[in-house]
């Protein structure tokens, strides 16, 4: 099974924290939309003998899309790949679109989930942000959101400047409170060229402190799984039978393809990306040329990702696998590597896979790095 990941990249405002790819201008969205369809086309052959089970709208801000562009764009999937009978179609939307007209127009063409930005619950935190919307917005989507949809994750963030515990616990269960099965989770982090990072520079917003954001995490960690939730990625929680299958796509290797600037692909083997740039890629695309670059990804690079994705989840690494396919000498690696954290209780080994233990959840990533190979071919 693989998934198409299509890439809106357009916002009303730029967010102080975000790095991704977008324009808060629309001059070119019609133009932008005709050449998403046009892409979906010509890389076809690519997944000829693939399955999509997963059809995700991120961005950007795909909800400022029209409900027909949408549809469009869903039906040109259908028509140039081979789905399943009923896919995963995500919508990653913002609560200052959702108006009930708008939440009813989206369960009506086949999207089945909603990612909502919520952030926060507190004016002074989505003002920090630059969010377009506010806190009376965020619960009047929820609510009528949770009467029309099923399968509906929202996005929160921690770690923000002098944000006590009390407040986050609220934030968490505000959350709880609208009975969602699925919460996606993220630090607060400082990104290069963002106004966050220049804010921070500056002394207008306070340096994040990682002590605070170790705090937030584990009081979510907690919080959610005495509330039924499975941590089942770092920074993922889902009720049973709700788990992320896009997402799960990426963390369990799967391969993908990325529709759209800046959107990113994997096959296996292969990395590819499109150009970060809306009017190269409308220029390309205008030519029938896919604005893409690739990379041949080494056993090195393979193991390196594998460890990097298989640290995140609940099911962890599989030390039979990394034999298997990578062979004697990078298990020798990764058990030598591993032993001062398998000592220290931030990992542990049970049925022969590599786990993180509660405490080194949050040090996942700094874990998975020091396990890393430079180069073992």
């Amino acid at each position: 099974m693989s998934g198409i990941y299509i890439h809106i990249p357009f916002c009303k405002q730029a967010c102080h924290y975000c790095d991704f790819h977008f324009s808060t201008s629309l001059k070119k969205k019609d133009e932008m939309f005709s050449a998403l369809a046009t892409e979906i086309q010509l890389r076809n052959e690519e997944f000829k003998d693939e399955v999509i089970e997963t059809i995700y709208f991120g961005g950007g801000t795909p909800s400022i899309l029209a409900i027909d562009d949408l549809k469009f764009l869903i039906a040109e999937v259908f028509k140039n790949y081979t789905v399943i009978a009923n896919p995963e179609i995500t919508v990653e939307a913002n609560p200052d679109d959702l108006t009930e007209q708008r939440i009813i127009e989206l369960s009506q063409i086949r999207i089945n989930r909603l990612s909502i930005g919520i952030q926060s619950f507190f004016e002074d935190d989505l003002k920090l942000m630059n969010r377009a919307h506010n806190v009376e917005e965020a619960q009047k989507c929820l609510e009528i959101a949770t009467r029309y949809f099923d399968n509906i994750t929202i996005d929160l963030i921690y770690g923000m400047p002098n944000m006590s515990q009390e407040k986050w616990l609220q934030n968490i269960e505000t959350a709880l409170s609208y009975n969602i099965p699925h919460i996606s989770s993220y630090a607060l982090t400082v990104e290069p060229k963002t106004a966050l990072h220049s804010f921070i520079q500056k002394g207008i917003i306070p340096k994040l402190d990682d002590e605070l954001a170790q705090q937030h995490f584990h009081l979510l960690v907690d919080k959610l799984e005495e509330n039924g939730f499975i941590h089942y990625e770092l920074s993922n929680f889902g009720k049973e039978h709700y788990f992320s299958k896009n997402n799960s796509s990426y963390w369990l290797g799967k391969k993908y393809m990325g529709i759209g600037p800046s959107a990113h692909s994997y096959d296996g083997k292969r990395r590819g990306w499109n150009v970060s740039n809306n009017a190269l890629y409308l220029k390309a695309i205008a030519e029938n040329n896919l604005p893409m670059e690739t990379e041949t990804l080494s056993k090195t690079d393979r193991y390196n990702e594998y460890i990097m994705t298989g640290l995140r989840t609940i099911w962890g690494v599989s030390l039979n696998r990394i034999e298997t396919e990578f062979g004697e000498k990078y298990l020798k690696y990764l058990n030598r590597q591993a032993a001062k954290y398998i000592e220290d209780h931030l990992l542990y080994i049970e049925d022969n896979v590599l786990r993180t233990t509660r405490s080194g959840k949050f040090l996942s990533d700094g874990i998975a790095s020091d396990l890393f190979l430079l180069n073992l071919e």
